[in-house]
């Protein structure tokens, strides 16, 4: 998958590349068939003919929480569709995080696709495609990943870059790839707080994945899946296919992944200790099933559930991890551990594992993104409650950050006013009727922890309308453009004898300066039989206050220089058309863009017609639906699915109506450049 987020991942932990990069200092290609054998060859077709029917490209629109906003974006990866019915297995760094999903078949055709559910700590997803047209998909069958060797042959099959399927070979080289030790604090790859090495040893191979070939398939030459391809590091690494497919049925069965947890953190045998066979405590989280039992670091845990366990590497914990996970929610087992050479037996009760982070919210009354505390959070927060609400992040400028003390990441909002908050649903419904019917933002007293502390503020809750910034007060005006007769241009030009002036850049169609003759070129030296001193950039500014001395409708002389000839002429001064600041201006909270009316200047800049109609944008917001669908900065928005906007105030009714009919597209036809566009937007209308 490539996008914004895996690059800044990219640079924060160096081997985790969820883009697929391809290794460093190593040339790859494709072999030609005369390099290959003649039965591998066929070999290798015969594999691809049962597999690419079942490829798919994947591209998504995906959320992110930053800057106190859910931002939109978008992305490409690959997946393979394993039922009749249209289910399809990728990543869940590909599809985990998808407000919409488009796939792309191997012929071509542009289907649908629904999030089913994910597991961030496989890193595997289910989509499942909506098709009018096919009644049944085309498949591709699990093998089984425990019999790959290293050295077999396998295929890469995916859509690297977005690009159109593509199949590369390699062989396998390991089947029990974990992180290396070796980049140490970063050999953790983990996703939404989760590490997904706990549960996966990768099967390392060497054919070449790139950027896009996430959740595509690894296939054996007997065109079986045995693995999703995920990483690169050195090697490119695949989920083992025996997890992907236990995971893609769990979820397809209930949507996601029922797991057990003690509390239970283990690590392999030290080298120095007199045990040779056991798995040592390193820890055990507070208040979990395996504290209450009695566990202590240091133990050497022998036995767990009935099942001998032993690591002397960290290539053995994923299988001590899985069966921990594997155990029924709720079910009472012993563990057998080693305490001062005497065996002791603890009894404990699996409970639910929860995910290390949940699911986030916008809030943009409050111009943050927030969520619950997990379980894991409030015991890395040192919390004995739950309750509250934890600030992800904050926007700049908005009511979190303007509050006095301002509100912050890592922040847990606990009150607003006397009323204590337990999870964010409680937020946002009081937030909502807090905010119901209100015009201007409300100030609410807020309670929030920072760490040992706890704070009181005050929050502005709502949203900002732009303000109407009224008529300024109409100034004289001489409607053309200028520049100052610097002394270089004055000798260059043998304008010497004159002490300064300003030089006509542009005079404005069908204006007063126009009908008076004056034109480009010439060079105002007296206005009303004053000398005009502007001989530096800067003095037309002191010239065109000159100007706005007058009374609107006066009637100005200008000497003015035409070649050699010096003419004389009268000139009606005219109101000064409204400023760019001056106009109205709306703000959509949905699409997150602004516009405003059009101006003069806007109208003579861009050699628009007197009658040209529309709003001009004047901002967009990164992650916005508006900007996902290609809207820019000083587009003029002409109409909105149909419905021909002349100013604001239509711009206004109209994205109203919208709002409240919720429709599946919204098309705005812009005029960028000399160019009419159609602007198809999709929203997502759905509760969050």
């Amino acid at each position: 998958m490539l996008s914004k987020s895996q690059i800044k991942e990219l640079v924060i932990i160096i081997i985790i590349t969820l883009t697929s990069l391809s290794c460093a200092g190593k040339k790859y290609y494709a072999p030609d068939s005369r390099e290959i054998s003649g039965s591998l060859h066929e070999k290798i077709t015969e594999a691809i003919a049962k597999v690419k029917p079942a490829l798919v490209r994947i591209h998504v629109v995906f959320v992110e929480y930053d800057d106190g906003r859910e931002e939109k974006h978008e992305a490409s990866g690959s997946g393979v569709i394993i039922s009749k019915n249209g289910f399809a297995v990728t990543n869940h760094h590909v599809a985990g995080k998808a407000k919409r999903i488009v796939c792309t078949m191997s012929n071509r055709e542009e289907v649908e696709a629904e999030l089913i559910g994910t597991d961030a700590l496989t890193d595997i997803s289910v989509i499942k495609l909506k098709s009018e047209k096919m009644k049944e998909f085309p498949t591709a069958s699990f093998g089984d990943s425990l019999k790959v060797k290293v050295g077999d042959n396998c295929l890469a099959m995916g859509s690297p870059l977005a690009l159109s399927q593509s199949v590369t070979l390699g062989i396998i080289s390991n089947t029990e790839m974990v992180m290396p030790q070796l980049f140490w604090p970063f050999n953790r790859f983990t996703l939404d707080g989760e590490d997904v090495g706990t549960l996966i040893k990768w099967i390392g191979h060497d054919a070449a994945i790139y950027g896009g070939n996430s959740g595509g398939p690894l296939v054996n030459l007997d065109g079986e899946i045995i693995g999703i391809n995920e990483i690169g590091f050195g090697l490119s690494g695949a989920i083992p296919g025996n997890i992907a497919r236990e995971s893609a049925e769990k979820i397809i069965q209930s949507s996601e992944i029922e797991r057990s947890w003690i509390g239970l953190n283990v690590q392999p045998l030290l080298k120095s200790s007199s045990v040779k066979k056991g798995l040592l405590v390193s820890s055990t989280i507070k208040d979990s099933p395996a504290e209450k039992a009695g566990l202590l670091p240091g133990d050497i845990l022998v036995k767990l559930a009935g099942a001998e366990v032993s690591a002397n590497s960290v290539e053995e914990l994923p299988a001590f991890n899985k069966l921990i996970a594997n155990l029924p929610v709720g079910s009472k087992i012993d563990s057998v551990v080693l305490r001062d050479g005497k065996e002791n037996i603890f009894s404990m009760s699996t409970i639910k594992r929860e995910n290390a982070q949940l699911k986030k919210y916008e809030l943009k009354e409050w111009g943050m993104t927030a969520n619950n505390i997990s379980l894991l959070t409030a015991k890395e927060l040192k919390r004995e409650s739950r309750d509250g609400v934890i600030v992800n992040n904050t926007r700049q400028g908005g009511p979190c950050g303007e509050a006095k003390p301002g509100i912050q990441s890592q922040d847990i909002i606990t009150g607003i006013g006397d009323t204590p908050i337990k999870n964010i649903d409680e937020l946002l419904k009081i937030t909502s009727d807090i905010v119901k019917d209100k015009t201007e933002p409300v100030p609410v007293k807020v309670s929030f922890e920072r760490k040992s502390e706890e704070f009181v503020t005050v929050v502005k809750l709502g949203i900002k309308n732009l303000e109407d910034p009224g008529r300024e007060a109409r100034k004289a005006w001489l409607p053309a453009k200028f520049q100052a007769v610097t002394k270089d241009i004055a000798k260059i030009m043998d304008l010497n004898k004159y002490n300064a002036g300003v030089r006509v850049t542009m005079v404005y169609p069908k204006s007063s300066a126009e009908k008076a003759g004056l034109m480009t070129g010439d060079i105002i030296v007296f206005l009303d039989k004053e000398p005009v001193t502007a001989n530096q950039p800067e003095d037309v500014e002191t010239f065109e206050n000159l100007i706005r001395q007058y009374k609107i409708g006066s009637i100005v002389k200008l000497n003015i220089l035409r070649g050699k000839e010096e003419k004389e002429i009268e000139v009606e001064l005219v109101p000064s058309p409204k400023l760019d600041r001056e106009m109205k201006k709306y703000q959509d909270n949905n699409f997150e863009f602004a516009a405003r009316d059009i101006t003069f200047f806007d109208q003579v800049q861009e050699k628009w017609e007197e009658k040209q109609n529309g709003v001009l944008v004047t901002g967009v917001s990164e992650g916005g639906w508006a900007r996902l669908s290609y809207m820019a900065v000083n587009d003029l928005i002409v109409s909105i699915n149909g419905e021909k906007i002349k100013d604001v105030f239509e711009l206004k009714n109209v994205m109203q109506k919208i709002s409240q009919d919720k429709p599946k597209y919204v098309v705005f036809q812009v005029l960028r450049d000399i160019s009419y566009n159609f602007i198809e937007t999709e929203p997502d209308w759905g509760k969050k």
